[in-house]
């Protein structure tokens, strides 16, 4: 099957100048002209218009703020009402939009911050659905006091792009309709060098999102590990990276246990992919590795899971996806660090060779694992990969990114990520990257006493707690995981909430999310940070 989304990421254009002038509303090629409204002052029982409204009120001769309340809206970020201006009949009727677009969209803004703009931005790529090409003012120079010209266009801009996304469709659907394709975006009153960075900076983070996305909801009836390995490999390659694919019989001489059992069940045998982000200005760059569960579909193996719980399990690859798209991001946004993301790929299947309970296992490097539960399968596949990384690529980073338990959804629901990390700046570096992307973590704490309940008679390790009353899932898969990172800095997401969402709110589809991407480019985009 060809990976493809049904739509492809809108053109976005900035025209500079004043916006009192609008010059652009007059060519006949726009077909909505969008204006932002905040919310009341305090003192004000009328919403406060944005950069642009009282200008675009003036030309279109409409009191736009009454038609914001008469509407209903607060200003607040996301809401997105549509006035369809009508046409006049006959020839002796001039009406004051004459020669204008015929639909104004009121956008609320709220605060105008960064987070404000991003759903801002997806609320318009909603609402403009079928149109052709959409003008707005929404982040013209002085959008809010909250951020700057800049910030403002690459929030907004990456809010609009990633609202834009639709759900990847398999090739020769007929059940439904093709999609109303997301209009083309035009800027107005935004303008220059760092203006025109911004829109390239999101068009590159929101592209990689939908990567995610895509390679997270293609069916597992196509989406086995050789090909997503081929996937990732192709990309590498063609965006100049180096990429290096472990099948069966390097897996097996170099000892990849947790890898060749998890995917032992199944007639698709597991990959382990390394692709590597060269820094080629700074030569003795750091070196970031990212590591992501990538388990192509999850049945649990011998400890089967209800077949409820069954139905999401195509997108239990999303953390490979995720590393992939941000080790591509990296080398576009010319991030000032050598990025290695590593691909552990299997499919966690019934069959006569599937692993068991009781089983013990040899990891990458030597050191033993209890089995318990085959549908805890994600630790072992990572187990494997981060000690391959710590023993071999001299890694001064590690970040693992998996939806591993439902543990951490049960502790933070769909919108926080669950992370991890025996180093304090580099968790503070992680939480502050997930708060300015809109991708935000809670810190979970490595519970030390929990360490007993990992150990094991016949092993190293046991590989859950051997106290099913003692709880804290998440806790005792993170201090597994530890183990294997071998003293380097590291840090674990447990996105197994995020990852997925039931609903479509502001900037995040429903479905996939692509959850992550964001977050782990703006940590290597950061010029505050280093890692």
């Amino acid at each position: 099957m060809r990976l493809s989304s049904s739509t492809a990421l809108p053109s976005v254009t900035l025209v500079g100048g004043d916006v009192a002038d609008l010059p652009t509303l007059t060519s006949g090629t726009i077909d909505a002209l969008a204006v932002p409204v905040a919310p009341a002052v305090a003192g004000d029982d009328h919403l406060t218009p944005g950069p642009g409204t009282a200008q675009a009120a003036a030309r279109f001769g409409i009191d736009l703020a009454e038609l914001a309340e008469r509407a209903g809206l607060t200003g607040a970020a996301g809401e997105a009402h549509v006035v369809q201006l009508p046409r006049a009949v006959g020839s002796a009727v001039h009406l004051p939009w004459d020669g204008l677009p015929t639909r104004v969209v009121l956008v609320g803004i709220g605060s105008a911050s960064p987070a404000d703009l991003r759903r801002a931005g997806a609320a318009l790529a909603r609402a403009g659905r079928g149109l052709g090409r959409v003008a707005t003012t929404v982040a013209a120079r002085g959008a809010g006091s909250a951020s700057g010209e800049a910030e403002a266009v690459r929030a907004f801009t990456e809010g609009y792009l990633l609202g834009a996304y639709q759900p990847l469709r398999v090739p020769g659907t007929k059940q439904k309709p093709e999609p109303k394709k997301t209009p083309a975006l035009v800027l107005l009153g935004a303008d220059g060098s760092r203006a025109g960075t911004a829109v390239e900076t999101a068009r590159v983070v929101a592209e990689l999102t939908w990567l995610a996305r895509d390679l997270t909801a293609t069916p597992p009836s196509t989406k086995n590990p050789a090909w997503l390995a081929a996937q990732a490999s192709r990309r590498a390659k063609t965006a100049g990276l180096e990429v290096e694919v472990l099948g069966r019989q390097r897996l097996v001489a170099e000892g990849f246990g947790g890898l060749l059992a998890v995917g032992g069940g199944s007639a698709d045998g597991p990959r382990l992919v390394r692709v590597t982000s060269a820094c080629d200005h700074m030569t003795a760059a750091r070196h970031v590795v990212l590591v992501g569960k990538g388990v192509t579909f999850d049945t649990g193996g011998i400890s089967l899971k209800p077949r409820e719980s069954m139905v999401t399990m195509k997108t239990d690859m999303a953390g490979a996806a995720v590393v992939l798209a941000t080790v591509l991001g990296a080398a576009r946004l010319g991030v000032p660090y050598r990025v290695t993301a590593l691909l552990p790929l299997a499919e966690n299947h019934l069959g006569g060779s599937s692993y068991r309970p009781g089983d013990v296992l040899t990891i990458h490097g030597g050191r033993t694992v209890e089995v318990s539960n085959t549908d805890a399968e994600g630790r072992l596949v990572l187990a494997d990969a981060l000690d391959w990384a710590a023993q071999t690529l001299d890694p001064d980073v590690i970040i693992d990114v998996a939806t591993l338990t439902g543990a951490a959804k049960v502790a933070l629901g769909s919108r926080l990520g669950a992370l991890f990390s025996d180093d304090d700046a580099l968790a503070d570096a992680v939480l502050a990257a997930g708060t300015a992307a809109g991708e935000p973590v809670w810190r979970m704490p490595l519970v030390e006493d929990y360490e007993q309940n990992l150990d094991s008679e016949i092993a190293d390790v046991r590989q859950e707690s051997s106290d099913p009353r003692a709880g804290a899932g998440a806790v005792h898969a993170a201090l597994m995981l530890r183990r294997f990172a071998a003293g380097v800095p590291w840090a674990h997401l447990d996105i197994a909430g995020p990852a997925r969402s039931t609903e479509t709110r502001d900037e995040v589809p429903e479905g996939a999310t692509g959850y992550g991407v964001r977050l782990l480019l703006a940590l290597l985009s950061d010029p505050a940070v280093n890692l």
